[in-house]
């Protein structure tokens, strides 16, 4: 049955997403973390480490930083053990992984898209503000996969110059705040929306390997625009002064001549 496209409900009660949904986002963010130890050929301790933090580390940030609520992975009774067990699997299992090539690549940016959805209802729930909203649903998705870099010793993706990562997240929590605040989109069908647009466009700036921006310098072209200002106004005040000056001298010039005859006059 296709759930109703728009709901009534106030955003405290559609925001959020089902415990499910949420605990499928934990599994696939896991998934990365085994695709990432499979990659690096680490040990069983490796492996969960990588799942865990890829499976529970953007919520985990997400809670810290909002200090309202709970703490989910501490209060699901599942999410640590689901999070385990798919590193303990992949790791039993890597040799199936070489079965599908971009299987990181989709479960990354499909774990992301997830993690935006959930970080995005949480803060709504709790009543935080839309830019707010935006930073924590942005945190929750790339937030696992940043400390899974930092824990390898490498540079997180987020910072690094990449194909609209982080953008992409950014992206679909905007699009998950309006849809439930304003346009009153039932929370499946928005949290289908939302994490479409994150793929999409990440597979869009993949396909056509559009980068974010980096090493820009504006400094020389707003150096030399202020030069050009600066040296405009000053030759313009320099002028003006000059005028000012002129305008004076003559003013001064004609009152001097103006007083010239009555002294004379009193002098006969």
């Amino acid at each position: 049955m296709i759930p109703e496209f728009f709901s009534a409900t106030s955003i405290d009660a559609s925001a959020a997403i089902p415990a499910w949904l949420d605990l499928s986002a934990v599994v696939v963010g896991s998934l990365t973390g085994v695709l990432v130890g499979k990659e690096r050929d680490l040990d069983l301790v490796g492996y969960l480490v990588l799942s865990l933090l890829g499976g529970l580390g953007g919520g985990l940030v997400r809670d810290v930083v909002m200090q309202v609520g709970d703490v989910y992975m501490l209060r699901s009774p599942l999410a640590i053990p689901v999070s385990a067990a798919t590193g303990a699997m992949g790791f039993l299992f890597s040799g199936m992984l070489h079965r599908f090539p971009r299987l990181l690549t989709w479960t990354d940016i499909i774990s992301v898209g997830l993690f935006v959805a959930a970080g995005t209802g949480k803060a709504m729930v709790y009543g935080l503000s839309p830019w707010a909203c935006f930073l924590m649903g942005s945190v929750t998705g790339v937030g696992g996969g940043m400390l899974r870099d930092i824990t390898l010793g490498e540079t997180p993706k987020i910072f690094r110059r990449s194909n609209l990562y982080a953008i992409c997240a950014l992206l679909g929590s905007i699009a998950y705040y309006l849809l439930i605040s304003v346009a009153h989109v039932s929370r499946v069908w928005t949290v289908v929306i939302s994490v479409a647009l994150v793929v999409l466009s990440r597979m869009w700036s993949l396909r056509y390997n559009v980068l974010s921006p980096a090493g820009v310098d504006l400094t020389p072209s707003v150096s030399k625009a202020a030069r050009v200002v600066y040296t405009h106004a000053r030759g313009r005040g320099e002028k003006e002064s000059e005028s000012c000056i002129r305008r004076h001298a003559s003013h001064a010039l004609r009152q001097m001549g103006d007083m010239a005859p009555e002294k004379d006059a009193r002098e006969d």
